[in-house]
């Protein structure tokens, strides 16, 4: 089970050092990282991605997945209109999986110009001591599970084949 977890703040510089503390956690192993990445919007509105070379995803499925939720969240906005049957069929999936329209517009609400988040997909975290670790940052956390059996089939669903293409780097800013 991998939880997806968006943490937003007022402050991107903030938004930073938490950052620093996921990586801190992780190399602590009190969290293991499929995914991590800032997301910011300048004062005209537009979406900015910076995953740095962040995207650890063990497995190249798991990258795939970290790719397509990623896009789905803040690079299609209004994907709920897109037609296809690829695209329609993997938003659906989402949608059942826990990553709805309702997780998406709460995500989309955290996110005004001026502010930014850290979004975060980890396949192991310790809660207590990862909760005790950001509670300095403050914060406003949205959270989602994905199951073992959610990931599988939305991996397959992206790639046609149970071990996906590789692991999806994001980078983009979008207007």
């Amino acid at each position: 089970m991998s939880e997806l977890i968006v943490i937003g703040y007022d402050d991107p510089a903030e938004a930073e050092r938490a950052l620093g503390t996921v990586q801190d956690l992780q190399r602590d192993h009190v969290v293991r990282l499929n995914g991590l990445a800032t997301v910011s919007v300048d004062a005209d509105g537009r979406t900015h991605v910076d995953t740095s070379g962040r995207v650890v995803a063990s497995t190249a499925a798991t990258g795939a997945l970290w790719g397509a939720i990623f896009g789905i969240l803040f690079l299609l906005p209004g994907v709920g209109l897109v037609t296809g049957a690829a695209l329609g069929g993997l938003v659906g999936r989402l949608a059942k999986s826990g990553v709805d329209d309702r997780f998406r517009e709460q995500v989309g609400d955290l996110l005004k110009p001026g502010s930014a988040a850290v979004v975060i997909m980890a396949s192991k975290i310790t809660d207590d001591k990862f909760t005790a670790a950001m509670r300095p940052h403050g914060g406003t956390l949205l959270k989602t599970s994905l199951s073992d059996e959610d990931e599988r089939e939305l991996s397959e669903q992206l790639t046609g084949r149970p071990d996906g293409p590789g692991p999806v780097h994001v980078s983009a800013t979008t207007p």
